[in-house]
């Protein structure tokens, strides 16, 4: 099993970065919608979506925020780490199939409370701009290094 490390508040610096990667399938959108409730035929319909401006199903512009989350938990600051709240402009659809890219930079550090601004944005794999933002966490002060989880197994019956 492989190692996952964090970043404490004083080894982060500013201009910092870390990326993270994700493929976006259909089991990934039916997922989301169960998790969150939102059944908007746009993301589960393809005879409805066909009917959009997309022409097909798209993802959940904040499935794109729960990968961020994810590249926070994962890479920077990595566990530990205490989402405090997120800006997110989303810029174009995400489709299945679409390969999600997180870029993260450290904009801000502020020691009072060992808070991190971290600048976010989201690309396909056609390097296009899907979303983007800015996150506040507060990072981690003790050093981690854990075992990987790994995802449980999950079975999606339509």
């Amino acid at each position: 099993m492989t190692q996952l490390s964090n970043f404490t508040y004083d080894e982060i610096q500013i201009g910092q970065t870390a990326s993270y990667s994700k493929k976006i399938e259909a089991q990934d959108i039916l997922l989301f919608a169960v998790a969150s409730g939102d059944a908007n035929p746009v993301h589960l319909d393809a005879e409805f979506a066909a009917t959009t401006p997309f022409k097909e199903r798209i993802a959940h512009g904040m499935l794109t925020g729960a990968i961020i989350s994810a590249a926070i938990a994962m890479e920077l600051p990595g566990p530990g780490t205490i989402y405090l709240g997120q800006t997110l402009r989303f810029r174009l659809p995400v489709k299945i199939d679409d390969t999600i890219t997180i870029h993260l930079e450290v904009t801000e550090k502020r020691d009072k409370r060992k808070f991190v601004t971290l600048d976010c944005k989201a690309f396909n794999q056609h390097e296009k701009l899907v979303a983007s933002g800015t996150a506040e966490v507060m990072a981690p002060t003790e050093k981690l290094i854990i075992d990987r989880p790994e995802l449980p197994q999950i079975e999606v019956r339509t």
